[in-house]
């Protein structure tokens, strides 16, 4: 705009300073409950009987939570395990602590058992909200830890006060502590994929900034209802279905869990409007072809798939079974969706996953440390996480004078449209030329009888690594090994053709619903060891 600064529209990060009263994450769907305090704002599923929550009634469940937590000495910076699968209780708990001012720390309670002890030591967390019944590897560590505070949300243990009777007996009193903007509001730790698990200390400011921003170029109606099974201890899940919801004052649909039919049943009972998850989540869904023929799904409007390589073919699958509006999204934990749909109505090329959002700043760095239209993405933005925890050394090597290198490579094309490589950490060199597992996946894809795969560097003979495919089949389909590879050779460069392809039910995952390429590699790494040199194909 050219227009003088007092002509100008406020930004998000105005607005908030100059509207919200009080600098809180955990209030963060107040105008929701305000201006529709009837409407249902969860339709939870992953208790033995669903039960819905309207905004009134979410609201007094999270206060009594906040006055739960109060009552056994929690306080402002505490920080607090929160160890309970996707419900109601997980959200009510997690925003009741953000009230407090207390640091919630959502443990990923699929890992193994010292990965989440080090998790806990590294957050010097005093008190947990766990159940014993359903995380009990996590609440077992919270033991041998001597947690100064344990609260169990099921099954009685010695050492553990009761939570839910705890919060029932709160009489509901509004409270929330005044925070700064840039105040860490909570903490949750990377999937550790590709290591360690390491601690991203996120602000109130920012994360407000997030949710704000995303209601104001992107706006869900009340009317909307969307659905998340992604696990709510990963930030996909909040940030990408949790939160928008719940600020609009829409409608939230919550599994415990990811089950293709259960999922699907859900979408068309619910009347789900808008759906997001991970790839491997909608290519086990496509193969419900009895149930996708069966039931209802006129309501879906939307689909959005991240936090993983999403391969165009799907996309395509997706598009011709549901008739909808098919999305490519790119986020991280760190540094939220920079990239975004295009505010203006353009629909971006298949394969992108969109325009540089409004009001925050992207930049490709190449190898040289120049900026060009091919390298690692780096994003500046209020979202951007404050530090790493206790890692002083990696905070300045990935956050430079505001911007996170997010160790994810992108290209943009002449028109603005970036489009996702790989991580920096995926691609390898075979014989000299360097393979990216999405090109190799792209191509398998192209296969009617595949329904899903994913693609390792194993070692090789001669070439240092070569590809190795993990494949599902579709239903009742049959395929051999020479004739896939006599396919990429026909539909593909011959140095990506996989030299070893090992046919599963699933995909693995890891406890973030993210595609496990570790373990993939290892367990192709146990069937086949070092790959050999043969003729494959045109090779």
């Amino acid at each position: 705009m050219t227009t003088g600064a007092s002509d100008k529209p406020a930004t998000v990060v105005e607005r908030i300073k100059r509207d919200f009263k009080v600098i809180n994450l955990g209030i963060f769907f107040d105008e929701a409950t305000r201006d529709h305090p009837d409407n249902v704002a969860i339709i939870d599923l992953a208790e033995a009987k669903p039960r819905s929550y309207t905004y009134t009634e979410l609201e007094a469940e999270v206060r009594r939570a906040t006055q739960a937590l109060a009552s056994v000495g929690l306080r402002k910076n505490d920080r607090c395990i929160i160890s309970i699968p996707n419900g109601a209780l997980f959200l009510t708990a997690f925003l009741g602590a953000l009230r407090l001012g207390v640091i919630p720390v959502p443990i990923n309670f699929r890992l193994g058992a010292d990965t989440m002890r080090s998790i806990m030591r590294d957050a010097r967390c005093g008190a947990i909200v766990g159940s014993p019944r359903d995380t009990a590897t996590c609440c077992d560590i919270a033991d041998t830890l001597s947690l100064d505070v344990r609260l169990s949300t099921d099954e009685a243990r010695p050492g553990w006060s009761d939570y839910c009777s705890l919060v029932a007996k709160q009489p509901g009193i509004h409270f929330v502590e005044p925070m700064a903007f840039d105040d860490i509001a909570f903490q949750p730790y990377t999937s550790g994929s590709t290591g360690t698990p390491k601690g991203i200390a996120l602000t109130h400011g920012g994360m407000i900034w997030g949710i704000e921003h995303s209601q104001t170029y992107w706006p869900l109606k009340p009317s909307d209802r969307m659905i998340v099974s992604a696990p709510m201890f990963h930030k996909n899940a909040m940030r990408g279905s949790v939160k928008p919801t719940l600020r609009a004052g829409a409608s939230l649909v919550i599994l415990r869990n990811f089950d293709p039919r259960r999922y699907l049943q859900a979408l068309a009972d619910h009347k789900v409007t808008s759906c997001s998850g991970v790839p491997t989540m909608f290519a086990e869904m496509l193969r419900q072809t009895d149930l996708i023929e069966s039931l209802d799904f006129s309501a879906l409007k939307r689909i959005s798939m991240g936090s993983a390589i999403v391969p165009p073919e799907l996309i395509q699958r997706l598009t011709d079974t549901f008739k909808v509006s098919v999305r490519e999204s790119f986020g991280l934990t760190e540094g939220g969706g920079a990239i975004r749909q295009p505010i203006d109505g353009r629909i971006p090329p298949q394969g992108s996953v969109g325009f540089v959002a409004p009001e925050l700043e992207v930049k490709l760095v190449g190898p040289n440390g120049e900026e060009a239209d091919e390298g690692e993405c780096w994003i500046r933005s209020p979202y951007v996480l404050r530090e790493y925890v206790n890692l002083p050394e990696l905070t300045r090597e990935r956050i430079r004078d505001g911007w996170l290198r997010t160790g994810d490579i992108l290209r943009r094309d002449a028109e603005g449209f970036h489009y996702y490589v790989t991580r920096i950490d995926d691609m390898f060199v075979c014989g000299g030329e360097n393979i990216y597992p999405k090109e190799v996946e792209n191509v398998a894809l192209k296969h009617p009888d595949v329904a899903n795969v994913a693609v390792a560097p194993l070692t090789h003979d001669t070439k240092g690594f070569a590809p190795a495919a993990m494949v599902v089949l579709k239903a009742g389909r049959k395929v051999a090994e020479q004739d896939l590879q006599n396919f990429f050779a026909e539909n593909g460069p011959a140095f990506a053709i996989p030299r070893a392809i090992m046919f599963v039910d699933t995909i693995p995952l890891n406890g973030a619903g993210k595609v496990d390429r570790p373990l993939i590699r290892r367990t192709m790494e146990e069937r086949f060891g070092t790959l050999q040199s043969r003729g494959l194909g045109r090779s």
